[in-house]
């Protein structure tokens, strides 16, 4: 496959752009060689500057679940251009999109519109701060709720040890706000808030983990954290950036059948435009400023090509349930051919999956914590990665992402995934 085109703007970017790209995940480290740049998309395809083909298994990491450039979509932004591309000013569109979202949700009695999803769980830690008057949180280990300075801290040595900071520019301070525990672990979490009484000020998780790979919480768990947090006073936050209007409509929390105090959204919501939000009681979202003295802005909050995208996305999810139906049924058949040809070949990796989120661990223990994540064979994921870009599957370039699968995807294109996989784990072990 020929990427030379790739390879020369990678290098040139790297003279301009902090390793030659704008999120690190797009260099390509984890897994070697150079990054493809991607020219357009269409339906299930992407294509790169060489005009190379593939299928697409990332889907701008999650928002595009009907696929790229949807029609209706394509003109609902085209029609939203022709008045302008930012007012700074209230729109119609943003109190349409505050009450499909609220419909849509049963947790979230208002919401607030920002602009990704790093800003809704930075604005939905501070707002859960100031109403409890509390300044600690707990976070987990391997869930990634963005760039704040808050969520970039690794565990401490023990159970009820401060984090530290794990990232240069986040300083101690931060660092001793906030707790990590191990995901799928209640008596971890029980344990850290007996050692800090009355000063926990939120919990949040991804309820289905997409940072570490796809890791899915064990029985109770949720339900664990939920009664934990009430007797505690605790807010309790889950970040359906991933999963929100994806894993059902209603996310994962009507999944599970779980309610939070707060709820964050991202890309989803804007039909892959930059967006973002926060919502739940509106006991708690009162408290945002210009209701409540919780200080959150921003100019392009609710800007109207994004709620225009948005609204057209979240209307057709709410107004087509079989589209859930669609995507568990393309998950299902994915995960038992991949399953098929790992029992054919005596291998035992282990996949996990939910409805259109999956990830293929290079491990043979069960994974359900970021440890068991890490006992992956790194190496050995980088050469499949490859293996199947050679074969046109444009996947994430990291053992540690979920792929995800939108309705573009037809049963041809799942089979051509499932023999791709098939080969691809072939050549790598030389089978």
């Amino acid at each position: 496959m020929n990427i030379a085109t790739s390879q020369h703007l990678f290098e040139k970017a790297q003279h301009f752009i902090p390793g030659g790209v704008n999120s690190p995940v797009r260099a390509f480290r984890a897994v070697g060689g150079s990054p493809v740049f991607i020219k357009s998309a269409k339906g299930p395809y992407v294509y790169d500057e060489d005009d190379n083909e593939y299928i697409e298994l990332i889907n701008s990491w999650g928002p595009m679940i009907l696929g790229h450039a949807n029609e209706l979509i394509q003109k609902a932004v085209y029609d939203a251009i022709q008045h302008s591309f930012s007012f700074g000013a209230p729109t119609r569109r943003e109190v349409e999109m505050a009450e499909l979202i609220v419909s849509m949700v049963p947790s979230i009695e208002k919401v607030r519109m920002v602009n990704s999803g790093t800003e809704a769980t930075m604005s939905a830690i501070r707002v859960a701060r100031g109403f409890t008057g509390r300044d600690k949180i707990i976070k987990f280990e391997g869930c990634y709720h963005g760039h704040g300075d808050s969520f970039l801290i690794a565990a401490g040595s023990g159970a009820v040890t401060f984090g530290t900071p794990d990232s240069p520019g986040v300083t101690k301070g931060v660092a001793n706000d906030t707790l990590t525990a191990p995901f799928n672990d209640l008596e971890a979490v029980q344990t850290l808030v007996n050692a800090n009484k009355n000063t926990i000020a939120a919990l949040i998780l991804e309820p289905v983990v997409g940072n570490m790979g796809c890791v899915l919480p064990a029985d109770g768990f949720l339900q664990g954290l939920r009664k934990i947090c009430d007797e505690e006073g605790i807010v309790l936050i889950l970040d359906e950036v991933m999963t929100g209007f994806r894993l059902a409509k209603g996310g994962a929390q009507e999944r599970f059948g779980i309610t939070p105090d707060l709820t964050t959204l991202g890309k989803i919501i804007g039909g892959g435009m930059p967006v973002g939000a926060y919502g739940g009681r509106a006991d708690i979202m009162n408290k945002v400023s210009p209701a409540g003295p919780v200080y959150q802005a921003g100019t392009l909050s609710g800007n109207p090509i994004a709620m225009a995208a948005g609204l057209t996305m979240l209307n057709y999810l709410n107004d087509h349930p079989e589209v859930y139906t669609q995507l568990e049924t393309s998950g299902e058949k994915l995960a038992n051919g991949f399953k098929a040809s790992m029992r054919k070949l005596g291998l035992n990796y282990t996949l996990n999956q939910i409805g259109s989120m999956y990830t293929l661990f290079f491990t043979d223990q069960p994974v359900t914590d970021f440890p068991s994540a890490k006992s992956s064979d790194l190496p050995l994921f980088g050469r499949y990665f490859h293996a199947m870009l050679d074969r046109g599957i444009y996947m994430g370039p990291s053992q540690f992402e979920s792929m995800f699968l939108s309705t573009a995807l037809e049963d041809k294109h799942l089979d051509t995934i499932i023999a791709a996989n098939e080969e691809s784990l072939k050549e790598i072990l030389s089978l």
